[in-house]
């Protein structure tokens, strides 16, 4: 009785591996084939180089109404904040405490502002500003900064231009292995 219970142990193990093994070779057919299009627009990925930046252009001047319209409940009318991770102006990486990350004070690439508001802002809904008003918005937390004047233009051309205040505050380690 007990080789008897062995062989059907064992055989239960064997009818379960071949019946993962077919599901697994099968898929959970779940989903259906993404186009070239949809990638495409999932894309947005902007380098520090700005070579992939989107036609558009905006000044500090047209990005006060868009950033008091979407931007200022969260970070205050003057970039202020309303919480440590939603202030845009001021802080430093040289005081004594923990360095406060802002735009002004940590990024390195305006390049990067521009990516980081065209994917992820307004927070409650992301990817919803034209490339002209993240051209926009940029120029103005730019602006609020002190990075750029107010009639500064913004566009694929000089974006990539502007030097941040802390462009030389990382070190590329991208090299070593």
């Amino acid at each position: 009785m007990f080789k008897q219970l062995i062989s059907y142990v064992f055989l239960t193990a064997v009818l379960l591996m071949a019946a993962c093994t077919t599901a697994q070779v099968q898929g959970p057919s779940l989903g259906t084939p993404v186009s070239q299009q949809q990638i495409s627009g999932l894309d947005l990925i902007v380098g520090s180089d700005g070579s992939t930046l989107p036609p558009g252009s905006g000044s500090a001047n047209d990005g006060e109404a868009v950033y008091l319209a979407k931007c200022q409940s969260c970070h205050g009318t003057e970039g202020e904040g309303l919480s440590g991770a939603t202030v845009l102006v001021g802080g430093s990486m040289q005081s004594e405490g923990p360095p406060l990350r802002t735009v002004g004070s940590y990024w390195p690439y305006a390049t990067t502002v521009f990516d980081f508001i065209r994917r992820a802002m307004p927070a409650n809904e992301p990817k919803s500003l034209t490339d002209t008003e993240v051209y926009q918005a940029t120029a103005y937390v730019l602006f609020l900064n002190g990075i750029i004047s107010r009639d500064t233009i913004l566009n694929r051309n000089s974006l990539p231009a502007i030097m941040m205040p802390n462009r030389d505050g990382f070190i590329d380690r991208s090299s070593l292995q």
